[in-house]
């Protein structure tokens, strides 16, 4: 049992964190490129393609044997295809703004890579728990990521954050975070998903960086302790020797 818990959160923390399909894998660039205009329209196609990802890997984890290798890729397109027309049609039908602000990427889901690789490499090869659990770590992961570059576009592009805008809220809520004229629209355009991306991008290989050369100083000082530690117990057996052969001489 604790065996069984420990595997399903290192499989959610895989696609969290360690293997993060934005930050780690560089898949589903389109979306991350084209709908972090603003963080609530981000925050949107996050969650629509945690639902897509759950229902299909579930689905697929379920139907598994009974599709033949030869076809289960298309089996597969179908499969993601069904649940992205229903929730297209759900968005569009409860949050049209939403609706209008994705505009053909809801659409895109289908084709995006991070919900057909989590089909083909997890899904078809583990149990509905497993998968349903593969795919939340992997849509929370998306959605973090995805919601972080639309954080430092929507900022430095506008001066301010919004909400209500296209979720169903009574109002709209704006927080200036600092004057409009002195925002960067560059950041609000197609570029500046581009140049959002390779700072978060250079930001993460930096630290890793870091983290590999503390690890390695780390390694060095403890295989540097051990060198002395055996120095230290060789000397001392030297010693003792050296101190039971003046004893046999006496």
């Amino acid at each position: 049992m604790e065996k069984n818990k420990a595997s399903l959160k290192k499989t959610f923390l895989a696609g969290l964190i360690t293997e993060n399909p934005v930050f780690v894998s560089l898949l589903g660039m389109c979306p991350t490129l084209a709908t972090t205009k603003s963080l609530e329209s981000a925050i949107g196609m996050g969650l629509l393609v945690i639902l897509t990802l759950m229902g299909s890997n579930v689905l697929i984890s379920l139907l598994r044997k009974l599709i033949p290798g030869e076809v289960k890729i298309p089996c597969y397109i179908i499969i993601i295809a069904t649940f992205v027309t229903i929730i297209k049609m759900a968005t569009e039908a409860f949050l049209p703004e939403l609706y209008s602000s994705l505009g053909v990427f809801i659409s895109l889901i289908v084709v995006n890579c991070i919900i057909l690789g989590r089909a083909e490499a997890f899904a078809s090869k583990n149990g509905p728990l497993a998968s349903f659990i593969d795919a939340l770590g992997s849509g929370l992961g998306f959605t973090m990521a995805i919601s972080i570059i639309a954080l430092i576009r929507e900022i430095l592009g506008t001066g301010a954050l919004s909400i209500g805008v296209y979720f169903p809220l009574k109002n709209a809520y704006y927080l200036h975070i600092f004057p409009s004229k002195y925002a960067i629209s560059l950041f609000v355009q197609s570029a500046g998903g581009f140049l959002t991306l390779g700072i978060v991008l250079a930001f993460l290989a930096w630290r890793r960086s870091k983290k590999e050369e503390a690890k390695a100083l780390a390694e060095k000082e403890r295989l540097e302790a051990l060198k002395a530690q055996k120095k230290a117990q060789m000397e001392a057996i030297k010693a003792e020797n050296t101190n039971s052969q003046v004893k046999e001489a006496i």
